[in-house]
C-alpha cells in the first residue's frame, strides 16, 4: 500500500498524466482528417457571416466525435476579428432547454445571466444580441440526445433564424445514437436542414498509432514495450474500436505498475488493467442510458437475477428470458414509478439499442417454445447490473419496487 510520501514522490511511470485523459485534445488527431474537414465545411459559412447548415455527428463512444468538434472549435477561436461566437455545451450537465439557453447567455452575456430571467426573456435577449452585429452563433451540443425537452430546444434555436434579419444560429449536435432523431417531433425535424456525419470505430492498427503518440508523451521513456502496446490496442478494438477504452487501460496499467513499485508496465499489468477497465466501462455505459432504456435494462437484470418465470430456459450457466415477460415487467416498473410505459414498438427499438452496445444478446426461439418469440440474455452479472441501475433509477436511499409487483 502506498503512503502519502509515495504519492508525493515524483512518478517513475508517468511523465504527464493529463495526456492519457479521454478529455485531452491532442494537437494532432490522426485517422480523423476527413471528419475534421467535414466539420470545418459545416462551420465555414459562419466565418463569412453566413448561416451554416446544422450538423449532426454520430458514432459509438470513443470514436473521436467530441475531440474532433473541440479541435475545430479551437481553430475557429484562434481566427481574429471573427463574428462567429461559439458555445460548447455538455448536455449531461445542461440537460434542458432552459439550462442550455442559460449556458449560452452565460458564455456571451455573463452579467445578464446572473439576473434570474425566464426562458422567454433569455430567448429575446439572445436574439437581440445576435442581431446587434449580425453575429453567427454556433451551438455545439455534446450528447444532445439526453436533453429532456429536446423538441422544445431544437425548435427554439432554429426559430431564432426566422425571427432575425441578420446573423443566425448553427447547431452542431453530437450523439452516440444514430437513431435519436426518430424521437423528435416532425415539427422540430422540419426546421433542422442538417448534414450528418458518422464516425466509424477505430481498427486495431489505428488504435495502436493513436495510443503510441499518447504513451510517448504520457509515460517516462521505455516504460512500455511494443508488445504491451499492441495488446492494449487489440483489447480496445475488441471493445468496439473505442479509443477511450485504450486510454483508460493505459492509465490503469500505469497505476497498477506504480503500486507494485515497478518502473515498467508488463503484460501482467496490461491484462489486469484491461479486465478492470472493461467492467468499469460497461457499468458506465449502463448508468448513462436514457431513462426508458434503463428501465428495460433493469427489468432484464431483475428477471435474470431471479431466474425469470420460465426456469426451463436456464442451461445451468446462462438464463434466457422471454421478450414478452421483460416487456410486462418493464410496464409494471414504469407504472410503479408513475411513468407512462412506451409502446411495444419503442420497446423493440430499446432492445436493439441495448444489443448494439453489447449489454444484451437476443435471438428468435423458432417454433416449439411458446410459439415464435424472442429470447434475451444479459451479458453482464445481473446482481451488479441491478445494483448500478437501482442507484440511478431510485437513488441510493430509496428502495426499488418489489420484483413481483404486478408481475
Amino acid at each position: 500500500m502506498q503512503t502519502l510520501n509515495d504519492l508525493l514522490t515524483e512518478s517513475r511511470i508517468f511523465a504527464n498524466r493529463e495526456v492519457l485523459s479521454p478529455h485531452y485534445t491532442p494537437q494532432r488527431l490522426i485517422y480523423r482528417e476527413r471528419e475534421i474537414n467535414n466539420i470545418e465545411k459545416a462551420i465555414a459559412p459562419s466565418l463569412k457571416g453566413e448561416r451554416g447548415r446544422n450538423l449532426f455527428v454520430y458514432g459509438k463512444t470513443g470514436t473521436g466525435k467530441t475531440s474532433c468538434v473541440k479541435y475545430v472549435i479551437n481553430e475557429v477561436k484562434s481566427i481574429p476579428n471573427s463574428k462567429t461566437q461559439i458555445s460548447y455545451i455538455n448536455c449531461r450537465i445542461y440537460n434542458s432547454r432552459y439550462r442550455v439557453l442559460s449556458k449560452i447567455i452565460s458564455d456571451h452575456l455573463p452579467t445578464y445571466a446572473k439576473r434570474g430571467y425566464g426562458a422567454v426573456d433569455l430567448y429575446e435577449r439572445l436574439t437581440s444580441w445576435i442581431e446587434e452585429e449580425g453575429r453567427i452563433l454556433v451551438v455545439a451540443l455534446d450528447e444532445i440526445d439526453v436533453i429532456k425537452d429536446l423538441d422544445d430546444l431544437v425548435y427554439t434555436l432554429t426559430r431564432i433564424n426566422s425571427d432575425i434579419k441578420t446573423g443566425g444560429v448553427t447547431i452542431v449536435g453530437i450523439s452516440n445514437k444514430v437513431s435519436f432523431k426518430e424521437e423528435l417531433d416532425p415539427r422540430s425535424l422540419s426546421t433542422l436542414y442538417e448534414t450528418e456525419l458518422v464516425f466509424a470505430p477505430y481498427y486495431a492498427t489505428e488504435l495502436y498509432e493513436i495510443i503510441k503518440d499518447r504513451v510517448a508523451a504520457g509515460f517516462k521513456k521505455d516504460v512500455m514495450d511494443d508488445e504491451v502496446l499492441r495488446f492494449i490496442a487489440a483489447s480496445a478494438a475488441k471493445e468496439g474500436g473505442d479509443a477511450r477504452f485504450s486510454l483508460k487501460v493505459l492509465s490503469k496499467a500505469g497505476e497498477i505498475a506504480e503500486e507494485r513499485g515497478k518502473t515498467k508496465i508488463t503484460m501482467d499489468e496490461a491484462m489486469q488493467a484491461s479486465k478492470m477497465t472493461e467492467e468499469d466501462v460497461v457499468y458506465e455505459v449502463i448508468s448513462t442510458l436514457p431513462e426508458h432504456q434503463k428501465l428495460v435494462m433493469y427489468s432484464i437484470a431483475m428477471l435474470a437475477h431471479g431466474g425469470g418465470t420460465y426456469k426451463k430456459l436456464t442451461d445451468g450457466v446462462d438464463t434466457y428470458l422471454f421478450s414478452g415477460e421483460v416487456y410486462n415487467r418493464y410496464k409494471s416498473i414504469s407504472d410503479s414509478l408513475h411513468k407512462e410505459p412506451k409502446s411495444e414498438r419503442w420497446y423493440r427499438k430499446y432492445l436493439a439499442d441495448l444489443e448494439m452496445q453489447g449489454l444484451i444478446t437476443s435471438f428468435e426461439s423458432g417454433k416449439g417454445i411458446r410459439g415464435h418469440t424472442k429470447l434475451i440474455k444479459l451479458m453482464y452479472p445481473a446482481d451488479k447490473t441491478k445494483q448500478v441501475l437501482e442507484g440511478d433509477i431510485f437513488g441510493s436511499e430509496n428502495a426499488a419496487p418489489d420484483p413481483q409487483v404486478n408481475a
